[in-house]
């Protein structure tokens, strides 16, 4: 795995970031983020849990370049985010698919949007569907396709438009457990060797510990980074067997630990 891009910088930095939203009056201000630091390398696996409200989806946000920091930095690859780029790819609980479009079409959405002859896209979108086991439903809507499906297909459709960063907000969280499971290894297989870098938002610490490299651990509002746990497993992964390692167990163990208190 790549530490660093060809520019010599981490993919993801954040300095001593703090954010503040502003209420109607002075007493609503909510400290959100507080001196928050944090740098993950190119191709680096990071999962971030925490308590609701503590900005897990805010760290996100500002990755994404949908928010600025009240303080602080936020770069990616030695550059300050100043706002969206269509080399990040983000994907939430629930798919967010186009209702009107098929499989295929919502596959192609991102690329169609980033100009690729329909042709190339097409082509592009049958390949993913079928890495994601879908072949068979390319013209299908939505509608016509279960929860795991809509899913795949927003992955297939994230995978389309080649991100260098992805952005991951609960993104199984809405599947049933054995769903999980299938959906989850598909997406190991298909990021293995890619080089991208990932930033996983879960509740999940199981999810966490066993699809990342990192498990960051943010404290209750005002959120901040109170440990930063090593999940030293090799790569490839077999998640479906990992979960029984004692050794999985004692870094999920350890990561509750940090976690437990924030929580009360």
């Amino acid at each position: 795995m790549n530490s660093e891009t060809d520019t010599g910088q981490p993919a993801v930095e954040l300095n001593d970031v703090s954010l503040v939203f502003d209420g109607a009056t002075e007493d609503d201000r909510v400290l959100v983020l507080d001196s928050v630091s944090l740098t993950i390398p190119a191709g680096q696996f990071v999962a971030i849990v925490g308590p609701s409200g503590c900005g897990k989806t805010t760290i996100l946000n500002m990755l994404a370049g949908l928010l600025k920091p009240t303080a602080g930095t936020v770069k990616r690859h030695g550059k300050p985010v100043d706002g969206p780029t269509n080399d990040v790819g983000y994907m939430m609980a629930r798919s967010a698919l186009a209702p009107w479009r098929t499989a295929r079409k919502n596959v192609e959405l991102g690329m169609e949007i980033n100009g690729v002859p329909r042709r190339e896209r097409s082509k592009r979108a049958s390949e993913l569907l079928n890495r994601v086991g879908l072949s068979q439903f390319t013209n299908h809507f939505p509608s016509q396709l279960s929860q795991g499906m809509r899913q795949r297909v927003a992955i297939a459709r994230t995978f389309a438009i080649n991100p260098d960063l992805w952005l991951l907000d609960e993104p199984f969280a809405a599947l049933d457990a054995q769903t999980r499971i299938v959906v989850q290894l598909q997406f190991l297989e298909m990021w293995n060797g890619t080089g991208q870098t990932v930033v996983l938002v879960t509740h999940d610490l199981e999810e966490a510990t066993l699809l990342a490299d990192r498990v960051i651990v943010i404290g209750a509002r005002p959120g901040y980074v109170k440990s930063d746990t090593v999940v030293d497993f090799a790569r490839p992964r077999h998640i479906d067997e990992l979960r029984f390692d004692a050794r999985f167990t004692e870094i999920e163990h350890l990561i509750w630990r940090e976690l437990r208190d924030e929580l009360v």
